[in-house]
């Protein structure tokens, strides 16, 4: 059974920048494509940013392109998501995502990702 735990959630002021970390356990990081999303208040959850398994090629929406970053340390098995230059509208519970098929892309896909944690929060104030 995988498990996905986000940390690094917290108040953070616009303009700033935020890290936020995801520990999976029960698998091996390289065979797990791995994704962070997000859900603001009153709004669906949405994709940010994801890594596949194998290659660690990365994948971001247009919403957040040159302002984030996806990596992880294999030894470690953690992923992590930078956002720089945040914006009030980020506001949101960010979730991280792990993608179990064998084949694992950096889907932006809910539907692609078979474990999921439980959000961190994050608040960006002005």
């Amino acid at each position: 059974q995988v498990q996905v735990a986000e940390s690094g959630g917290g108040l953070v002021q616009a303009g700033g920048s935020l890290r936020l970390s995801c520990v999976v356990s029960g698998r091996s990081l390289q065979m797990l494509a791995m994704g962070w999303f997000r859900r603001a208040p009153g709004k669906e959850r949405e994709f940010v940013a994801a890594i596949s398994g194998n290659a660690g090629m990365p994948r971001y929406a247009d919403s957040v392109k040159g302002r984030v970053s996806i990596s992880r340390e294999l030894a470690n098995d953690t992923v992590y998501l930078q956002l720089n230059s945040v914006k009030l509208e980020e506001t949101a519970v960010y979730y991280c995502a792990a993608d179990a098929s064998p084949y694992g892309i950096a889907s932006l896909r809910e539907i692609e990702y078979d474990y999921w944690g439980r959000g961190t929060q994050v608040t960006v104030s002005s």
